[in-house]
């Protein structure tokens, strides 16, 4: 079975940047479209951003646009986000997931069948 795992999360200053990975392992996923998701204590999971598998379409919620870049490297099995500018409204668990699709919209938790454990970003003020 496919399974995603992350890493690259940590504690950063506001400005700061991180980069994220999402490795996958087991079935193929380079058929799939894949997304970055994060969920802040308290709050909701919300979508970050998504690539396809098709013809590497990226997407990311307005919020992300200009500091955050999603990538895929599919002979690593890897995607990531490069996340820059850092705030402390950014700190949230970081998951990828697989939509089980070749294209990515909507961005949305309930049309990813996929996920990671997660990794935890801090951002300090």
């Amino acid at each position: 079975q496919l399974r995603l795992e992350e890493s690259g999360g940590g504690l950063v200053h506001l400005g700061g940047s991180l980069r994220l990975s999402c490795v996958s392992s087991g079935a193929p996923a380079d058929h799939l479209a894949i997304g970055w998701f994060r969920q802040a204590p308290g709050k909701e999971r919300e979508g970050v951003s998504c690539i396809s598998a098709d013809d590497g379409k990226t997407s990311y919620k307005d919020s992300m646009k200009g500091r955050f870049i999603i990538s895929r490297d599919n002979d690593k099995r890897t995607v990531y986000l490069e996340m820059n500018n850092l705030t402390p409204e950014d700190t949230a668990v970081y998951y990828c997931a697989a939509r089980g699709l070749r294209q990515c919209s909507p961005i949305e938790v309930r049309y990813f069948t996929r996920w990671g454990q997660g990794t935890q970003v801090t951002v300090s003020s």
